[in-house]
Parts: structure tokens; sequence; C-alpha cells
């Protein structure tokens, strides 16, 4: 139902405690304003000092009574009434009024000595207080009466003020870290406060001496800095993204500038790149030519060829060794084919028992060629070092040391001499471990030697596309041929009267020794690792690098008869004096393949895992000697 709380009134029959209260503070017109009863305190019993008050002395902190602090209160009052003590005469003469003036001095200092005394006290517990006096209220309680006295009051220390303030004297901030000056009671920020007396050595509000020592630092909660008030309404909000979409777009035209400068630098970097790479390569090709027509050059000074073969003047190789060739052709030429097997040469059954009999140190690192003498004993080899030795196989040692300066890249004996190939383009002749001759015919790294069937012509090919014959009994350079590429390998042909090089370019040349034309050229599938005469006549072994297989070429119908398959690569060929055993090495091993002339099949009888760059026939080809990269000599042969 409708009621109005403002019509709301108790009926006569109220409960007995109301009707008991309104008995004791009268009858009220609303009960809105009835006092409420006081709560009952607790009963202290007389003399307990809980409740009386604590008087504290400023200058001695010492703790006073309400007696004690009565009696000291009314032993100054009688000092100043002794002082102020005059005779009666005086007195009348003065008249009342002065005497007025002086009982209000009196009370006046009494009033003022009573205030330096701090109390504490009511219903908690007693504790120590200090008043903070102010230094001009004792000067103001001072003064001089009318008769020139000086009015006596209580002497207190002056305390100093400690300013309590929320904002630091320095920044006007409020501070993160307050410290507050123990000589001017100033709050600082601690390290505002810090650098500015390490650097003036003085309170910045007194001007006051002051060091870090006289710092306090006091304890607060964090003050958390209120929001700007740049933020607070919407235009002022509106005035920083304003600002912000200035700056934005200031930065973008900068960037934009950036960019197109740099596309600028990058398309002059391209540009000067272009010339250069022109310039380059206008370098190179005239290097190419300058280096070309310096191996056209040669030794002698005498002028190089008009062409790739050399035909200059009708140039030939000289008529001494012309007629050397000529004659070890028609030896060799008639007797070859009556040629019989000797009788202590190996047999197939004997070759497929070869197995290592014997292997040396380490001997040249980067070793790459190896040469046995017609004894069998005796293996020529070097290194990257620059040094060349004779290795003894029956003492599995080395007997003699070489000084070449140079990596060696191609040895072989003339006899009792050994001829060593430089990468350097040298080639020297030693004998018994001196140096007799030397020759530089070459503008680049000598790649391969080989010498005649008579014993008198060396041949050394190298990098810079010639071939050069040396007379080795007088010691001196007898032609130079200049070729279409670089030359990798060479060998003569067994009756003397031919000599093939192989080309980078894949070709294996055949050049006539009296003239140096160029008889044929055969083609094979890439740049030529080896190439090999057989003592036949008419066969040509020929690997090319990185393939694992041998071809065989017939002379007689330029054309290549049979490829040879071994199963690795192949660096190195030698036929043997028979014609029947063809040895082919590389980094997975060695194989021999056997040519049968009753039933014209080959066949392999060897093949051993002894890694090796190079290898050799020996003595009657009952043993085969290897060398491996590391320069280490391996002796494969029957147990």
């Amino acid at each position: 139902m409708d009621f109005n709380a403002k019509n709301l009134s108790y009926e006569s029959n109220e409960p007995a405690f109301l009707r008991r209260i309104r008995g004791e503070y009268g009858d009220r017109d609303s009960s809105r304003h009835e006092r409420p009863l006081a709560r009952p305190r607790k009963q202290v019993k007389e003399g307990d000092g809980d409740d009386q008050p604590t008087y504290v002395m400023e200058n001695s902190q010492d703790t006073l009574s309400k007696a004690e602090y009565e009696a000291l209160i009314a032993a100054e009052n009688a000092d100043l009434e002794d002082e102020n003590h005059v005779p009666s005469s005086a007195k009348a003469s003065h008249g009342i009024g002065e005497a007025e003036s002086r009982k209000d001095d009196v009370a006046r200092e009494a009033a003022v000595a009573k205030q330096q005394v701090a109390g504490i006290g009511g219903s908690t517990k007693r504790r120590l207080a200090k008043v903070v006096g102010n230094e001009d209220e004792d000067e103001a309680a001072s003064g001089k009466s009318d008769s020139g006295k000086i009015s006596k009051k209580l002497r207190v220390k002056k305390g100093k003020k400690m300013k309590l303030s929320f904002d630091e004297e320095i920044s006007g901030e409020a501070p993160q870290v307050p410290v507050a000056s123990a000589k001017s009671g100033n709050v600082f920020e601690k390290r505002l406060i810090e650098a500015y007396i390490s650097e003036h050595g003085k309170d910045p509000v007194t001007n006051e001496d002051l060091t870090t020592h006289d710092l306090v630092e006091l304890k607060s909660s964090r003050t958390v800095r209120p929001r700007p008030p740049t933020l607070t309404s919407i235009p002022s909000l509106l005035s920083v993204f304003q600002n912000e979409w200035d700056a934005l777009a200031l930065e973008t035209h900068t960037l934009r500038q950036h960019l197109t400068q740099t596309r600028q630098e990058l398309s002059r970097a391209l540009y000067e790149h272009d010339a250069a790479v022109r310039v380059i390569t206008r370098l190179s090709r005239e290097r190419d030519e300058a280096r070309e027509a310096l191996s056209r050059i040669a030794v002698n000074g005498i002028a190089a060829s008009n062409g790739d073969a050399m035909q200059v003047d009708g140039q030939e190789l000289p008529g001494h060794l012309v007629a050397k060739v000529e004659a070890t052709q028609e030896k060799l030429s008639k007797t070859r084919r009556k040629r019989v097997v000797p009788e202590d040469w190996a047999r197939p059954d004997a070759i497929s028992n070869f197995t290592p009999t014997q292997k040396s140190k380490s001997l040249y690192t980067g070793a790459r060629t190896v040469s046995v003498d017609a004894s069998g004993d005796l293996a020529l080899l070097g290194g990257s070092d620059g040094t060349a030795g004779v290795f003894s196989i029956s003492q599995n040692q080395l007997v003699q040391e070489l000084p070449v300066g140079s990596p060696v890249t191609g040895s072989l004996w003339a006899g009792s001499k050994a001829i060593i190939g430089t990468s350097s383009g040298m080639v020297k002749a030693f004998e018994n471990g001196v140096e007799v001759s030397s020759f530089s015919g070459h503008a680049g790294a000598v790649t391969a030697l080989a010498l005649h069937p008579s014993g008198d012509i060396l041949a050394s090919v190298g990098m810079d596309k010639n071939f050069v014959f040396y007379d080795l009994a007088s010691s001196v350079q007898a032609l130079q041929i200049s070729t279409d590429s670089a030359l990798t390998t060479a060998q003569f042909h067994p009756d003397g009267h031919l000599f093939a090089a192989g080309g980078a370019d894949g070709q294996i040349k055949l050049y006539e020794m009296k003239t140096g034309a160029n008889a044929a050229n055969f083609d094979a599938t890439g740049p030529l690792e080896a190439v090999e005469f057989s003592e036949n006549g008419i066969w040509l072994a020929a690997a090319v690098k990185g393939s694992t297989s041998v071809s065989i070429w017939d002379l007689r119908k330029a054309s290549q008869i049979k490829v040879l398959e071994t199963g690795g690569q192949v660096m190195s060929v030698r036929w043997d004096y028979t014609g029947q055993y063809l040895a082919t090495a590389g980094p997975t091993g060695v194989a021999v393949q056997l040519y049968s002339k009753s039933s014209k099949e080959w066949s392999e009888p060897l093949r051993s895992a002894v890694p090796v760059v190079s290898v050799d026939w020996g003595s009657s080809a009952q043993t085969l000697v290897s060398l491996d990269g590391k320069g280490v000599i391996t002796v494969l042969g029957s147990a």
C-alpha cells in the first residue's frame, strides 16, 4: 500500500528502553535528531600515569612529570619577581601603571617558557616529542622595560625548520628519490642535488656549504607523475594528432629523398661496374694476345712463326738431330716386328698375383709424377715444395736431394741424367746430384716431359701452347713450336719420327719430328690427361681428365678402335716394353690391361686398391712402382 515516510511515528506502546531514553534527554520531534548514548570509557585508577601529560625539555630531551613541570614554572616566576624588585619609594613614584606593565611582562615570559615544553598525554601511552621552535619567537617574547632592564627568560636551543613540500627545490617537480638537507631542511631530488654539490659544493637555496654526507634520504612511496595536461581535452588531442601527422609527412618526404638519392648512387655504381667489366675484358684480351705473341718468340731471339705451327723461314730441327732421328727410325722400325718377348719378362699369371710388397714414408707432399730408370731400382720424383729426389727401391730410402726451386710438374730419366720440369717453366738436368744444364723455353708452367728413343733429344710441353725440343748432348734448345691450345701431356713414337701432344682443347696432335709440321689430329672427349704410344708402333692410348676409361687409337686407320673401362678415374697410363701390358692408375687404384695377340682380346689380370697419381713399370715388368699424392712410393710385385 501507499505510505509517506515523513508521516511515520511510533505508537504509544513503544519499548521500555526508548521510553527511558526519551525521559533522560527529553522528547524530540524526530528520531533522526536523537543523541546517541555515550560510549563507556575505561576506568582509570588514581595515580595511573597513562592519562597524565608528559613534558619534554627541548634542549636536554629530559622527561618531566606534571609536578616537576609546575615546580619549574613556579621557580622561574620567583626569579623574575626578585630580579624586577625595586624599593617602595621608586615603586610609588612610578605608579600603579608601571607595576601593571611588569606583571604583564612576567606573565608573557612565563607563557613563552611554558611553550618550550611539549606535553604529550591523554588516554594513550606516553611518548617523547620535540617542539620545533621559531627563531623569531624568543626575540618577540623579550624586550626592554621602561627602566632599561632586560627581562630574563628561559634560554632554549633554536631548532632548524623542516620545509615539508611536495616539490623539489631545483627542478620544481615531485622528487622520485627525495633527500633532505640536514642544514637547511630543504627537500631535493637525489641525483640533482648530488650533481649540484659536485659542481658547486653549496646548498642551492641557502648558498651554505653542503656535502653529500649532509643529505638524509627520506622514505616515501614512489611518486606517480600526473598525466600531461595537454592531453586532457579534445582540442589538445587534435593538436597532438596534427603535430604527429606533420612529423609523419616530413619523415615520409625525407625517406623519399633518401630513396631517390640511393637509386641515383646505385645507377652510378652499376654504370661504373659495367665500365670496369668492359675494361677488364679488353685488358684480358690484350693480355692473352701478348702472351701468345711472347710464346711465339724463340729464346735465342729468332722471330716466331706466322701461324699455329712453326713455319718461319723454313726453320727445322738442326741437321745433326734430323740425321739422328732418321737413323733411329730406320733401326727400330726394321726390328720392331721381329721383336720377341724376353724370357725373364713377367707372365700374366705372375702379374695377377701382384700385391704391395714395399711402401715408403711420405717423401714429398704434392707429388705428381714418378719415373723409374732402366735398372728398375731408382725412382725419380718431386713435390710442391720445390725439391726433387732420387729414391732407391732396394734401400727403401732417398739417396739424393735435388734442389729445383719450384713445384715439380714432370720427371724422367735420360740415361744417368735426371730431368725435372717445374711450374716456373724451367727444365733442369741433374747428374749424380749436380745440376748440369737448365732450360727456360716456356713462358708458363711445364706440364710434361718426353724423351726421344735415341736418348739425345728431350721434349717439353707447357701451358703457353708451346712444345720445345732440346739437344741434351750440347745442352741447347733446338726447336720451339707453337700450337693453338695449351698442352698438358706428350710422348714420342717408339720409332722416333712422330711426336704426340695432348691439348686442353681435347685434341691429340701429331707432329713430324724433322719439319715440325702437324701430321694429324685426333679428337678426344675432353682435355687430355695422358697419352702413351704402344711398342707395336701402331696404337696410341689416351686418357681424358676425369674419365674412368682409356681409349685405344689406331694410327693406320686414324680412328679409335677400343675403349677400356677401368672402373675408376685414370691419371696415368704406361705401356710395357713388349706392348702387351697397359698399366692404368688413379685415386681408386692400379689396374693392368692385357692384350693377347693370339686371341686378339683384352683382359684385366690385375686390379689393386692402392691410390695412385702416377705409375711406372719396373725391370722386366716384374714390379709396378706407384706414387700417391703424399709422396709415398708403393711397390707392387709377386710375394
